[in-house]
């Protein structure tokens, strides 16, 4: 029988929510655990529980303090937060078309210069990484991707942009990302994607979720015209991988 694993911290959040935390630091084992309790909670609800928010490395558990108190909600959370990981199951696969480089990344050529390298290096380097959707969050369709090549790892801006375009592909510290509205950015600008991860109107309102996985391929700038303006109709554009 597999042994139970460390619990996490639980705290409080306000007077009608907790965090369950499994890391202080961004790291895939305690992603896949966060992830691993929001499923857990979603198949059992746990009788109080009004929202689960999954991030990279705790559960904000939101709650209705008239039905549950946070020590009760602990009690029950704990138990089911320690159990071994659940087997791995088929996660579902996106292929995200970008346009690198020239008005759609301007940030790809100084990236380039500050690893020695060229803009075409740069995006192979991009293109060959299997990325994990780890969370969504800061606007509505924001994926942040963990999986991103060691030697693409880079502190972020100094000065931060307060706006940069909606579909934009970046990098910042450790980590890759889908932008999908026009919002501020303290990341690296190296494409963009007519891919909209969030449309209102659209069913499915949001394509990407936590645990799905994402490669990225190139695209030139036209079929980046032609793809927005289907993408902007309703159309998905990205092409979902069968495994």
């Amino acid at each position: 029988m597999a042994a139970t694993l460390p619990p996490p911290r639980l705290l409080p959040s306000g007077d009608s929510a907790v965090t369950v935390e499994f890391s202080r630091t961004i790291d895939d084992a305690a992603n896949q655990r966060v992830l691993a309790l929001d499923k857990a909670l979603a198949a059992s609800p746990i009788d109080g529980i009004t929202e689960t928010v999954p991030t990279y490395r705790s559960l904000l558990v939101h709650y209705d303090p008239g039905k549950i108190g946070f020590e009760a909600l602990g009690e029950k959370i704990l138990p089911i937060a320690t159990q071994p990981l659940p087997p791995a199951t088929r996660t579902r696969r996106w292929r995200i078309p970008v346009a690198y480089g020239g008005e759609h990344g301007i940030d790809l050529e100084d990236i380039a210069k500050a690893l020695s390298t060229t803009p075409d290096d740069i995006v192979a380097r991009h293109v060959a990484g299997d990325y994990k959707v780890a969370m969504i969050g800061f606007t509505p369709g924001w994926s942040y991707l963990s999986g991103l090549d060691k030697s693409l790892h880079m502190s972020r801006r100094q000065n931060p942009r307060l706006l940069t375009p909606a579909g934009t592909i970046s990098i910042g510290g450790i980590q890759a990302g889908i932008q999908c509205l026009a919002a501020p950015s303290g990341w690296h600008l190296l494409g963009r994607t007519p891919v909209r991860t969030y449309q209102l109107h659209r069913n499915p309102t949001f394509l990407t979720e936590p645990g799905d996985r994402v490669t990225f391929f190139a695209i030139d700038h036209k079929t980046f015209e032609e793809q927005d303006r289907a993408a902007e109709a309703g159309e998905i554009i990205a092409e979902q991988v069968v495994a």
